[in-house]
């Protein structure tokens, strides 16, 4: 299950151009590459893969119980798209 805040979700679209329920499939991705760190006592998961639009893209989000929440979703890099070989 995913879920996020739609504030923020309005913001990531705005900047970004990706709203986070396109950036979902990201997680399914089994060519998607994921790395993690710890933010404020949170760790956080940085994953690039395939959106829902047929783009690479990087989401970060983070594991709340049950919940994936989402906290941001951008294009990826060049660096990433090289990596996952787009």
């Amino acid at each position: 299950m995913f879920e996020f805040d739609p504030v923020k979700a309005a913001s990531n679209l705005a900047k970004h151009g990706i709203d986070f329920a396109e950036a979902e499939p990201v997680l399914y991705d089994p060519m998607a590459f994921s790395s993690s760190r710890n933010v404020g006592g949170e760790l956080r998961h940085i994953t690039t893969g395939m959106d829902g639009q047929l783009r690479v893209i990087t989401v970060v989000w983070t594991q709340r119980g049950i919940h994936r929440r989402l906290i941001s979703a951008r294009p990826a890099t060049r660096k990433e798209r090289e990596i996952y070989g787009a």
